[in-house]
């Protein structure tokens, strides 16, 4: 990735989770790959996909808490009230992360028993496109 990837999945991460504390680096650990941090965390990663000719990132965040506390957890991370978690319909093993009515990923559990989670964001090259 370069400077200009990396600014423009800055700006959209910010947009999306409404918080200018959030930046993306590159990856100390993967060549083709950045981390996400807030404040002087780091709280997830951002993998490229180039695959079938298209290139599209996805963004992973993994949450550390059970189903009861998902959503609270989120908003405190985030500082931003507007985050919420929907049902996805007939699925049951994941949820839906909203940010208002804006659709942003999917929350999977990873373990059996609901203890920890992890959010998965695609982003499409056309997402970057106005930033």
């Amino acid at each position: 990735m370069d400077k200009t990837e990396l600014h423009k999945l800055q700006d959209f991460l910010r947009r999306s989770f409404v918080n200018e504390g959030l930046r993306v680096t590159p990856s100390q650990k993967l060549s083709d790959a950045a981390d996400v941090h807030l404040g002087e965390r780091t709280i997830g990663k951002i993998l490229v996909d180039d695959e079938d000719g298209d290139r599209s990132f996805g963004f992973e965040l993994n949450i550390p808490v059970d189903r009861a506390t998902l959503q609270e957890y989120l908003r405190r991370l985030f500082e931003n009230d507007k985050l919420k978690i929907v049902p996805r319909g007939k699925k049951t093993d994941s949820v839906e992360l909203n940010c208002g009515d804006d659709f942003l990923g999917i929350i999977s559990a990873d373990d059996p028993k609901g203890k920890s989670f992890t959010l998965q964001m695609a982003i499409l090259d056309f997402d970057l496109e106005d930033i």
